[in-house]
């Protein structure tokens, strides 16, 4: 089931967005969710593990229809109160999306595999309903302020001490058991410290700088490309052996 924010944890995630430098880091990470995954207007996206609805309203300010499911009723209360009747909202499991196959146009796992009990399968499960691009962004194992986190967990309780961190190879790997070799694209922000937001920002979406694989937000966008196997089956017919003349032909 992998952990499910409780009421106290739910306020707390919320009330972390509002600082100025987590706001800013937000921004970073939905410019390269946007650069990746170029969602078109007026397509359907799922948010699996949808959290407050942060993620929600920057998906209706880009036109989509959107739909969001998360296991916390309290992060779908706080999610609620944000987008009113605008998205549609479900309390599940990312690992038994209670939807159809190829329902959705998109599907984003925004922070979501950090806090699930089965990753592969809630990647599964996100491929499955989706039938053209998925994106994910997770928290980088490899990065300074990840190393940072887990040292700030020994010594006091915060939701990262729940959560568990992916690098790129990892999630390489992941996808590719699922899929095979399918296209897929991917890049880091939240490289720098934040001592000036403007000069950061110009570094922060140079495309080589997105490159490094040690930024502390991963996005990744993939393509699930159905994969079909064709098996030869015998083709029976009869053959009529016998000679004749051929119709439409003078005979000699």
């Amino acid at each position: 089931m992998g952990y499910v924010f409780n009421f106290y944890d739910a306020r707390a995630y919320d009330n972390l967005l509002q600082n100025p430098s987590n706001r800013f880091a937000l921004s970073l990470e939905t410019g390269l969710m946007i650069d990746l995954f170029k969602p078109e207007k007026g397509r359907t996206l799922l948010d699996i593990g949808c959290g407050t609805g942060t993620g929600l309203l920057g998906y209706l300010e880009m036109g989509l229809q959107v739909t969001g499911i998360d296991p916390s009723p309290y992060m779908l209360d706080i999610a609620a109160g944000k987008v009113k009747n605008r998205a549609d909202l479900h309390r599940g499991f990312a690992e038994r999306l209670p939807f159809d196959d190829n329902f959705f146009h998109y599907a984003s796992l925004i922070t979501t595999l950090e806090f699930v009990e089965e990753p592969k399968k809630a990647l599964e499960e996100a491929f499955r309903v989706t039938k053209d691009r998925v994106f994910i962004g997770v928290l980088n194992r490899y990065a300074l302020k990840s190393f940072q986190r887990r040292v700030k967990g020994v010594f006091t309780s915060t939701i990262f001490n729940h959560a568990q961190f992916f690098s790129i190879w990892e999630l390489k790997q992941i996808i590719k058991t699922i899929l095979g070799d399918v296209p897929l694209s991917w890049g880091t922000v939240c490289q720098f410290p934040f001592s000036s937001y403007r000069f950061v920002s110009m570094l922060e979406r140079n495309n080589i700088i997105q490159k490094s694989p040690f930024g502390a937000f991963i996005g990744m966008v993939v393509i699930p490309v159905p994969r079909y196997k064709t098996t030869a089956l015998p083709v029976k017919c009869r053959v009529n052996h016998s000679i004749g003349a051929v119709e439409g032909f003078v005979q000699q």
